[in-house]
Order: C-alpha cells, then sequence, then structure tokens
C-alpha cells in the first residue's frame, strides 16, 4: 500500500523562524532534502510577501505560500497570486466606520496587477513611520502615504483584502469586539510580541484563514494527510483541521494544549527535523528517519 500523500504546512515567526528571525542552515537543508525527495512543503503566515521573499530564498519551495493569513497565496517563482478573497465595498465602508468611531488610524492593503498597495486613514503615529520605513523598499508591496501621512484613502474599494490597525490595547479592544460581530469578517486580536500594550487588529474577508487555505491547497496537491506546525493563537483554526498539529515547546498555553504532538523549540530546528523524519518514515525509509532527533 503506498503511503498517504502528506502535505506539511508550517508557521513562521515562533515556529520555523528562530529567535533571529531567519530559517536556520541546518534546517533549510533538512526542509529541502525533504522537498527534493518528493515532499509538499509550504508556510502559512500573517506576513506578505513584502518580507517573505527574503526568509525563503533558501528554500526549494515549489508550492505556494499562504500568506495574509490565508486572504491570498503566493507562487515566489513566479511572483503571482491565487486563491485571494476579497472584501464588497459596503463591508469595506462598515469596517472604516468602526476603526474611525474608535479613534484607531488604520492600514488598508489591496492587490492589484499582482501587487499590493496599502493605504492609510488617519494622522500617522511614530510607530506606524516606523512599521513603514521598514518595509517600504520591498519590490513586493508599494505604501501610496506621502510623507506627511495625507490620507489618500480612495472612496470605493474593490480589491482590498486586509484592514489593519496597531493600537494601544485599551483602545483597540472595544473596536475588535465589534468587528466581531460584522458579517462576512474574520477578525483577529493580539498583544505586540515585543510590547504587550499595543494591539494588533486585523480584519480578513471570512473566508480568509490559515485552515481554509490548506485545505485548498491540500485538494489542489492531492494530499491525503494533513501536518501543521504552530506556536500563536491564529495558528489554532489549522490545528483544527490537521491529521497531525504539532506546537513548537515555546507556543502559547493555549496552542500546547490543542497539539497532538510538542517538539523542541524554536531555536532548534525541531520543525525542519520532524518534517524530515516523518517525510522519511511514511516513504518508508524508517532506519533514516529514526537517525535524526529532535
Amino acid at each position: 500500500m503506498q503511503p498517504a500523500k502528506t502535505l506539511y504546512v508550517s508557521d513562521l515567526d515562533g515556529t520555523l523562524l528562530d529567535s533571529s528571525i531567519r530559517i536556520p542552515d541546518d534546517a533549510a537543508d533538512m526542509i529541502n532534502r525533504a522537498i527534493d525527495c518528493g515532499a509538499l512543503f509550504t508556510v502559512a503566515t500573517a506576513r506578505t510577501p513584502g518580507t517573505l521573499g527574503s526568509l525563503l530564498k533558501d528554500l526549494h519551495l515549489r508550492l505556494p505560500a499562504i500568506v495574509m493569513t490565508g486572504a491570498t497565496m503566493w507562487l515566489r517563482s513566479s511572483d503571482t497570486y491565487s486563491n485571494t478573497h476579497f472584501f464588497p465595498q459596503h463591508t469595506v465602508d462598515t469596517l472604516r466606520e468602526i476603526y474611525r468611531s474608535h479613534g484607531l488610524s488604520y492600514f488598508l492593503y489591496t492587490l492589484r496587477d499582482n501587487r499590493i498597495f496599502v493605504y492609510h486613514d488617519g494622522p500617522l503615529s511614530d510607530m506606524e513611520r516606523e512599521f513603514i520605513a521598514a518595509r517600504s523598499h520591498s519590490p513586493y508591496k508599494t505604501f501610496l502615504i506621502p510623507p506627511d501621512g495625507t490620507s489618500t484613502f480612495p472612496e470605493h474599494i474593490d480589491n482590498a483584502m486586509l484592514l489593519f490597525a496597531m493600537q494601544p490595547a485599551g483602545m483597540a479592544h472595544p473596536a475588535y469586539r465589534r468587528l466581531c460581530g460584522v458579517p462576512g469578517v474574520n477578525p483577529m486580536f493580539y498583544n505586540d510580541a515585543n510590547d504587550p500594550e499595543i494591539a494588533m487588529i486585523e480584519a480578513f474577508p471570512q473566508q480568509a484563514s490559515k485552515a481554509q487555505a490548506i485545505r485548498t491547497l491540500a485538494r489542489e496537491c492531492g494530499a491525503e494527510r494533513i501536518v501543521v506546525f504552530g506556536d500563536n493563537l491564529n495558528d489554532l483554526s489549522m490545528f483544527a483541521i490537521a491529521d497531525t498539529s504539532v506546537a513548537v515547546s515555546n507556543a502559547v498555553p493555549e496552542v500546547l494544549e490543542k497539539a497532538d504532538v510538542v517538539i523542541g523549540d524554536h531555536d532548534s530546528s525541531a520543525v525542519a527535523r520532524y518534517i524530515l523524519s516523518d517525510f522519511l518514515e511514511s516513504a518508508g525509509n524508517g532506519a533514516a528517519a529514526r537517525t535524526l532527533e529532535f
């Protein structure tokens, strides 16, 4: 009997990336060994291709990456997008009213002509200016924001994928509660890993999730088994649909509790080691698999 065709999907930050925000060389080597032998592997991340391209440069990635928490998929080799989800205009109008009524400035991400364009509404904070400066030189993303911060937000938008705010947690949470009641919206709220006083509020189309994107990709590549890796709350949706959910040991308690398997932390290349071992084992090379330690 042929082994089940497996799709391996890993979160990036805190999971596949180490504390230096990179994929260690030994991890890249192990993943590439698996891919080159036929393993199906990709990543699922909240990041956009703007920061993803350089992070994945050493991987022999053949499948599209699931980006922006599942709002779209991006194939690095051709710089093309697929399975993209957009908000209807009336939903964008509702979301804008909620952000504005709570005094929150925000970014709006759109996709046009295979490129991400980012608008901003509201006064620019120093934190937002730093956010823009760190991402302004990407070949994959353009910020349509004048230096003085003047809003250039178009009134009619039919290609919006994300509304994103980074604000003090006390201001952000009431807005998030309202977002939870808007039909057709998948909202997310989490604290900045480096500053828990700052909260991130994301509003995606309802169909946009890591779980839904993984289901779509598994169907397209004929995978019969799904193995996922994560560390944070936005990974729980993909844990729920996986045949095997794997948490790194540095994951938050809620993720550790839901995981089928807990491996080493993100600084130990444990995700790559697990993928190679599991792939070799399922391919019938158990002896080789057992030589790998987690």
